[in-house]
């Protein structure tokens, strides 16, 4: 019997939106972010639920059979990865602080008059500030030297500028090197050194995987170096947790405070699509043995392509 055309289009269909999502599934199973176009899809891992659906209708009503199983096995394989990477684990010592953390990316410092405001209502202890070249470090330090004495910083302009404003005293340290500012300090946080760590690593754009993965390395390697002091490590890390790269970031032993409190899939990029599709690229990861989170904002603000982050944080003794 001659197949109908409407019956191989709709195979032919299936097959073309199974193997798509099947690449992009296969180096998440893999444990690898593979090459361009795969590690901007695995941002938005989640979305090829919507893919892989269509395939599995097309399959369905051409009745191309090994194509059902096919989808069913990958929507299996998706459905599997939306649960948070890691595991979670809550501190066991006595509360000694409480801190609330805001990150922002103010895109070339457009979005810096919104955030202004933010500030001065959320009131967070330390703020981290990427691309903040000199008119957006010029107009935080003007607004805030009273309320945020303590600031590090890489004096840069557009995007390779970044800052820290904090309330707790700031001994300032090498950072972590890359291509954009990512400034470093030990905040003394009521008698308690807590590393504090900004990170904006470059992007996965085409031709530039390798230098993303090497300063997403960079950051694992700041992570890694020193497990016995607590550690906030915040910012836009243009990574999600369907990376392989953020992965062994959060496996040098940090834990998402996003995740912590119930947003592990909120996203963060792009903010004007956010509410419908996007990735969360903008972490605060703290150290497991050290915090614990109990709530996490998002943040719409004008002039900028990034939601702030907001989260409040405990820090406990080490039991």
């Amino acid at each position: 019997m001659t197949q109908s055309p409407g019956r191989g289009l709709g195979s032919w269909s299936a097959g073309l939106l199974l193997a798509g999502v099947s690449v992009v599934v296969g180096c998440r199973v893999a444990g690898t972010d593979g090459i361009t176009p795969v590690p901007q899809l695995l941002a938005f891992l989640p979305w090829l639920l919507v893919p892989t659906g269509v395939a599995l209708l097309c399959a369905l009503l051409a009745r191309w059979w090994p194509g059902l199983v096919w989808g069913v096995v990958v929507l299996g394989l998706l459905a599997w990865y939306l649960e948070p990477y890691g595991k979670t684990t809550e501190p066991v010592g006595p509360p000694l602080a409480v801190l609330r953390v805001l990150t922002s990316n103010v895109e070339f410092g457009r979005g810096t008059p919104a955030l202004v405001p933010q500030i001065r209502r959320l009131r967070p202890d330390l703020v981290f500030v990427e691309e903040c070249g000199y008119t957006c470090q010029d107009t935080l330090d003007r607004d805030f030297a009273r309320a945020y004495p303590h600031r590090q910083a890489v004096a840069a302009g557009g995007s390779h500028g970044s800052l820290i404003l904090s309330r707790f005293p700031l001994k300032g340290t090498a950072g972590v090197r890359g291509t954009m500012g990512m400034p470093g300090a030990v905040a003394d946080v009521r008698g308690h050194a807590v590393r504090v760590q900004l990170a904006h690593p470059m992007p996965p754009l085409a031709g530039q995987v390798g230098l993303w993965q090497r300063e997403l390395g960079r950051l694992r390697g700041f992570a890694a170096a020193d497990p016995h002091t607590p550690t906030i490590l915040a910012g836009d890390f243009n990574a999600s947790q369907d990376h392989a790269a953020f992965r062994r970031v959060l496996d040098a032993g940090l834990t998402d405070a996003a995740r912590l409190a119930g947003h592990d899939r909120t996203p963060s990029w792009p903010a004007r699509t956010s509410s419908v599709i996007g990735a969360q690229i903008d972490h605060v990861l703290l150290s497991t043995p050290d915090f614990s989170a109990t709530d996490a904002r998002f943040l719409r603000l004008a002039g900028t392509d990034h939601r702030a982050l907001v989260v409040d944080i405990t820090l406990h003794q080490r039991g």
